[in-house]
């Protein structure tokens, strides 16, 4: 089956590595995503259904929209997409106007515009909880008109998207169930610590957290994979999973010949392993 992309540009998109992703992860009736980011493995994973969750709650409400609305929200989206507002004046205006809008239709139809006319598709938020993202001068933003079809299509068939944290996704696992982890990375160093993908930054309190809390669902027989920096600290992390390790391209530089493989690991947390 050929690969599908997903409609928002996002940090750290798993399009790049899903043959390693869906090699790792194991059959189960329901696949629960704590961290669904572009949903890009859920795009590409035929599970019987799915629990998607974020804290963002722009992504996930331009998610249920789509879900509900299809086409009429697809239009909607698209009508942003002018040669008039590919302009750094209007980009400005118009994130200004998302972020003091109160209706999520017009919230979740800016939240598309500003991914893709924002510098590198960046999803960033200051402490108010502001998107602050720069324009990105790009010639002509693509609008992802038959992606955003697809995934309206596949998100029909028994898939629930959740505005929660991870703990919350968590407590809704069960037995039959697997679940795939894509939590912000651990920085690779001291000045790449870019975690504010919502208005709360994700540290490392979190990522161990999260481990913990993979290691008492092996305990009860429900597989967790987690993707993750090969740093250290994951590793340390991560010691009772089964680890598997790969280069990837990560775009840890604005400037283009510093964009260096970086290595990544997978930890399948089973109860073989823990």
């Amino acid at each position: 089956m050929q690969k599908k992309r997903a409609f928002l540009k996002w940090p750290g998109n798993k399009y790049r590595v899903l043959e390693h992703i869906c090699a790792r992860l194991p059959e189960g009736r329901r696949l629960i995503e704590p961290f669904v980011g572009s949903g890009v493995v859920f795009l590409n994973t035929n599970y019987s259904s799915y629990l998607l969750s974020d804290v963002n709650a722009d992504l996930i409400n331009v998610y249920q929209l789509l879900q509900v609305e299809g086409e009429k929200f697809i239009k909607y989206a698209k009508s942003y997409f002018t040669s008039n507002n590919n302009c750094a004046e209007k980009y400005y205006q118009l994130r200004e106007r998302f972020n003091n809008s109160k209706d999520i239709w017009q919230k979740s139809g800016l939240f598309i515009y500003l991914n893709r006319h924002g510098y590198n598709g960046l999803c960033r938020y200051n402490k108010k909880g502001c998107f602050n993202v720069p324009f990105g001068r790009y010639l002509k933003p693509y609008f992802p008109e038959e992606e955003m079809q697809f995934f309206h299509t596949k998100s029909q068939n028994k898939v629930s998207f959740v505005c929660t944290d991870f703990h919350s996704s968590l407590r809704r696992v069960r037995s039959g169930h697997v679940v795939y982890c894509d939590p912000p990375y651990v920085p690779l160093t001291a000045t790449a610590n870019f975690t504010t993908y919502s208005s709360q930054p994700f540290l490392l309190e979190a990522q161990q957290q999260l481990a913990t809390a993979a290691i008492r669902l092996a305990g009860r027989g429900i597989p967790v994979l987690i993707s993750n920096h090969d740093t250290p600290f994951t590793r340390k992390v991560y010691q009772n999973a089964q680890l598997d390790f790969f280069p990837v391209v990560r775009l840890i530089s604005c400037k283009g010949k510093r964009r260096l493989p970086a290595k990544e690991l997978l930890a399948l947390f089973s109860k073989t392993e823990c």
